[in-house]
């Protein structure tokens, strides 16, 4: 099974997380908020899977290409 990372597409604060590690994903799912130029960005579950790692917590700043959530995808 291959692992998707997924990255901050911009720098700005997480707002809120949707996953938890060990749960399922599907593709299109929203996975967080990311605050940036004061706009809310939706980050989306490029595939479906599992949720093996979440780098982030509400409040926390990143950077661009930033790891935000790991996903082993589904077969």
């Amino acid at each position: 099974m291959a692992e998707h990372i997924v990255e901050a597409p911009a720098p700005g604060k997480i707002l809120r997380v949707h996953v938890e590690e060990g749960k399922p994903v599907a593709e299109g799912d929203r996975i967080c908020v990311l605050e940036a130029l004061k706009m809310e960005l939706p980050i989306a579950a490029p595939v479906g899977g599992t949720v093996r790692a979440v780098h982030v917590s509400p409040g926390q700043t990143v950077e661009a290409g930033d790891p935000l959530v790991d996903i082993e995808a589904s077969p």
